[in-house]
């Protein structure tokens, strides 16, 4: 009988220990999950927290960590953390941006995430600027489009009609001039919305096929035809159509001259609305940069952001959970409608908005779209060319010095 009740002590003891092994390991499989955010800004700040909140209730078994950084610093930030001490998930933009990563072996294949949740399917368009040698690297979880965001009691105030052609977008910045007002309104101090107008104009004077030829370095940037966008850039900065001291402005502190009338226009994107006022918006609209080359098609700036796994990620099983979690429709659709953004999910609802349904009609009827200028070129590239339209718009008599830089710093980054 002792030895009986000894062989039940034993199993017993091996049993609670097996019990307590499996739950720990359960919990050690579950883990904390690093989130590591770039939506500062206080509207998609709190769409993503409740966002966090929702995969919570979701994956009870799951803790998260959700850290939230400044837009700019994160950007350095995501290079030291990739290459050291990785989060579980990381946000970023779809795109050459996210290819640098890639290539480097940075950034988890998550093509069975793709698979298991029918998300080829689901991101039949953006599919494309996350997925590279046929594997899929990020799930895309908002785009939206650029434009002309603009006073319309001011144009209404001054006959100024909707410019569709570039000499009636100059009228219209005249006639604004004339009256006092600051036709454009930009803020260069972080440098990409420059960036921006180099963009559209390279798009509508030489299209989409030369625009990704120079961002690739297939392209000098001494070549004529880049000539002739900084030569219709100079139409507005001659007559001095620019805010003044743009050089110290952020994007957001470009904004208040807009909104108190002192400026009519700003080539931005959607997240401009963000957190404007009833009484604000009411006075905004909204039109498409105006054609140049009567002969070339509608190309537009179509970023898109997206999450991703960092392959040093500790928590990879988790993170793909929240992968899955972000890319459904209805989590995509309470995002998005919190940050007047479209979701990339084709079953996913925008939420009633003028602005959205403008510009996912633009977006679907653009011949060809792009991500943005320092989002489809080699970083160190994009951040040379930033700089250079900075200062160009500084400087204008600069331009040949100015694009002489340029093209050596493509030559010795591209290789080419």
């Amino acid at each position: 009988m002792k030895k009986i009740r000894k062989k039940i002590k034993k199993w017993m003891l091996v049993g609670v220990s097996g019990a307590i092994a499996l739950a720990m390991g359960s919990v050690a499989f579950a883990g904390k999950l690093v989130i590591n955010n770039n939506q500062a800004d206080p509207a998609p700040k709190k769409a993503w927290t409740e966002l966090v909140e929702d995969f919570k209730k979701a994956h009870p078994e799951v803790e998260v960590e959700f850290n939230t950084y400044d837009h700019e610093s994160y950007k350095t930030s995501i290079r030291n953390w990739l290459t050291s001490e990785p989060p579980d998930v990381v946000n970023w933009f779809a795109g050459e941006r996210l290819n640098t990563f890639v290539s480097r072996g940075l950034i988890e294949d998550i093509s069975d995430v793709w698979d298991a949740n029918n998300m080829h399917d689901d991101f039949p368009s953006s599919r494309g600027p996350i997925t590279f040698d046929g594997k899929q690297y990020a799930v895309p979880w908002a785009y939206y489009q650029w434009g002309v965001y603009y006073r319309k009691d001011l144009f209404e105030k001054y006959g100024i009609a909707v410019p569709t052609t570039w000499d009636e977008f100059l009228k219209a910045c005249a006639t604004l001039k004339s009256n006092g007002i600051t036709p454009i309104t930009i803020g260069t101090k972080h440098y990409w919305t420059a960036a921006g107008w180099f963009d559209y104009l390279n798009f509508r004077i030489n299209g989409m096929d030369f625009h990704r030829e120079l961002l690739a370095g297939n392209a000098s940037y001494t070549d004529q035809r880049v000539k002739d966008v900084f030569a219709k850039w100079r139409e507005l900065l001659d007559p001095g159509y620019f805010i003044e001291n743009h050089t110290s402005y952020s994007w957001q502190e470009a904004i208040p001259p807009l909104l108190q009338g002192k400026a009519a226009m700003y080539l931005i994107g959607n997240f401009v609305v963000w957190g404007m006022a009833a009484e604000d918006l009411a006075k905004i609209d909204y039109f498409q940069f105006p054609t140049i080359n009567p002969n070339l098609p509608k190309f537009e700036d179509a970023p898109t952001e997206i999450v991703a796994i960092p392959k040093g990620a500790k928590n990879k099983a988790n993170a793909k959970k929240f992968m899955a979690f972000i890319g459904r429709a209805d989590v995509q659709s309470k995002l998005n409608s919190a940050m007047s953004m479209l979701p990339p999910n084709t079953k996913a609802k925008p939420k009633p908005d003028r602005f959205l349904e403008i510009g996912a009609k633009v977006l679907a009827s653009a011949a060809a779209t792009a991500q943005f200028y320092d989002r489809d070129s080699k970083p160190e590239m994009a951040t040379e060319g930033m700089k250079g339209f900075q200062e160009y718009m500084d400087k204008p008599d600069r331009l040949d010095k100015i694009l002489t830089r340029l093209d050596k710093s493509r030559k010795r980054i591209f290789k080419k």
